[in-house]
């Protein structure tokens, strides 16, 4: 079997290159391999097809991720259900409209008859905002999603029924139209797109009366979308046909489900972990408490043990988010500070004097701060 090789190889540029750097390098190579450059050349067509390959990945933003993560295997038919979460193949990459969007039909087109291929239905985004709790724990939601979707009276054929398509008088099918005319220079030919099927090579008599020709009738679908544990904001869930329909009988595209999550009112989230920020006061940093905090499996009592210190954080192991691979639970972090009063009564002040003293300067002691506060708390 022969080993396919490095698209960003193929396009001689580097790992990190931009979305421009890899169109200049597409064009360029394009143009020198394109096969009616190279007629009778079978290693120019199929380099040229190789190409038009690693353009048609590396230019898509999803699928080139999915290409750094898996290889081959992430953008194959072989790999569905090997990319990211949440993401199934990737087809179609269109590679003739790729090129022609680039070129247009400047290779020698005229005197082919044009076809009006089938065409891949757009995909779909919907937005879908769900809480904290309901990204830790999944959920089910219903969504009402806008769609084009094929024609129920014409089939999407976009002719009214017992009627069909009819081949272009004007341009006998080809889809262009050429003109010839005479300048100081000789016989100057145009080539242009035909205007009476708009490049189709073929007319519609007697379009659809519900869809006016277009094939498509725009609906409405409720759908049911599973949300797994352990998602984020910015996370994608691929329904896949359930974008809109194609055209002249094309494949449906696919709807992506792009969620925010709201944030918690206590806790944050940093991967799987979740951080809980304690406050408490100088008695209890100083004697140690036991004090209840929120996760979220529910509240939870810890212990503060005596000398605590502003900023040390105690561990919670499985208290975090669950992956939402492996569904493999991090961890929640309890930061503790130390609230400083700002409001002292005489005798408060009188006793945080004993305890330290106020000096003027750095100041040795042979006991700790809060061993002293703890002594001076304790006297009658």
């Amino acid at each position: 079997m022969a080993v396919k090789r490095d698209y960003y190889e193929i396009l001689g540029v580097r790992r990190d290159a931009s979305q421009d750097d890899l169109k200049r390098a597409f064009r360029r190579l394009a143009m020198q391999h394109h096969p009616d450059r190279n007629p009778g050349d079978p290693a120019a067509a199929e380099r040229f097809k190789e190409i038009n390959e690693a353009y048609a990945v590396l230019s898509d933003p999803e699928k080139r991720r999915a290409y750094d993560m898996f290889g081959h295997a992430g953008v194959s038919q072989a790999g569905v259900g090997q990319g990211p979460a949440g993401f199934g193949g990737f087809e179609g990459f269109g590679f003739g409209d790729i090129f022609e969007s680039f070129f247009g039909d400047a290779f020698g087109s005229f005197g082919r008859r044009a076809t009006t291929r089938s065409a891949r239905g757009d995909d779909l985004r919907y937005d879908l905002t769900i809480s904290f709790e309901e990204a830790y724990r999944g959920t089910e939601k219903e969504i009402e999603v806008p769609r084009l979707v094929a024609c129920e009276a014409c089939g999407g054929a976009g002719a009214q029924p017992g009627t069909g398509w009819e081949t272009c008088g004007t341009c006998g099918g080809r889809g262009q139209v050429r003109r010839q005319a005479q300048s100081i220079f000789g016989a100057v030919v145009n080539i242009t797109t035909c205007p009476s099927c708009s490049g189709a090579g073929r007319v519609l008599r007697t379009p659809c009366s519900a869809c006016h020709g277009q094939g498509r009738v725009e609906r409405r679908r409720r759908l049911s979308v599973r949300i797994p544990p352990g998602v984020d904001t910015g996370s994608q869930i691929r329904l896949a046909g359930e974008g809109e329909a194609g055209l002249r009988g094309g494949p449906p595209g696919d709807l992506y489900i792009v969620l925010k999550v709201k944030p918690h009112p206590q806790l944050r989230r940093q991967d799987e972990d979740v951080v809980y920020d304690l406050r408490i006061n100088m008695i209890q940093a100083a004697l140690g408490d036991r004090i209840e905090v929120p996760t979220l499996d529910g509240p939870v009592e810890i212990a503060i043990p005596p000398g605590t210190q502003h900023g040390q954080t105690f561990r919670l192991a499985g208290k975090g988010m669950p992956d939402v691979r492996t569904g493999r639970r991090g961890a929640q972090f309890v930061k503790v500070q130390v609230v400083i009063p700002r409001d002292l009564t005489p005798e408060q002040r009188d006793l945080l004097r004993k305890v330290g003293g106020l000096t003027g300067k750095p100041e040795k002691v042979s006991k700790g701060f809060f061993e002293k506060l703890r002594e001076a708390i304790n006297l009658d």
